[in-house]
């Protein structure tokens, strides 16, 4: 996908994800764990979490709502950037540290992350299109390969807040 095409939709996405993103927060989590995205060819009940990432410029906190899978009690989320040419900030940010932080519902967790190995990508990237359909055709618009991230919580944190 150009980038030309992935700012187009964006933009059109840009007030969801700001409504979504304050919904969460302002709940504690109560609200905007579960999303109807059958608007974009997702799922009645798409489960959602909030990362917490430390921008790796301006060491400021990120907060970004992704959608996630739980495989073998690790948190998955798919750095797809809805299928543009460059990788997410937040995949950016994460990969200059060795934890980061996400809240599921009302729950949250300073975790550790990974990426899969070759053996058990193809297994995860499958399970994650199952949840979230568009997630095959961001794959087919764009060159890179859609990073994968699993985490695993360490320990429990406060809920997070603006």
């Amino acid at each position: 996908m150009s980038n030309e095409t992935y700012k187009k939709i964006a933009e059109a996405r840009r007030d969801f994800k700001t409504d979504h993103l304050e919904m969460y927060l302002k709940s504690g989590g109560a609200e905007g764990h579960v999303m109807d995205l059958r608007d974009i060819r997702g799922h009645q009940f798409t489960t959602t979490l909030l990362l917490q990432t430390t921008g790796r410029r301006t060491h400021e906190t990120r907060i970004t709502p992704l959608i996630y899978g739980d495989i073998a009690g690790e948190v998955v989320v798919v750095a797809s950037k809805g299928g543009a040419d460059h990788h997410p900030a937040w995949y950016l940010n994460i990969k200059d540290s060795q934890e980061v932080g996400f809240q599921v519902a009302t729950q949250a967790f300073r975790a550790t992350w990974r990426e899969p190995g070759l053996a058990e990508r193809a297994k995860i990237w499958d399970f994650m299109v199952g949840i979230f359909p568009p997630y095959e055709n961001y794959q087919a618009s764009t060159d890179r390969e859609i990073p994968l991230v699993m985490m695993t919580a360490q320990e429990a944190v406060e809920r997070f807040r603006r």
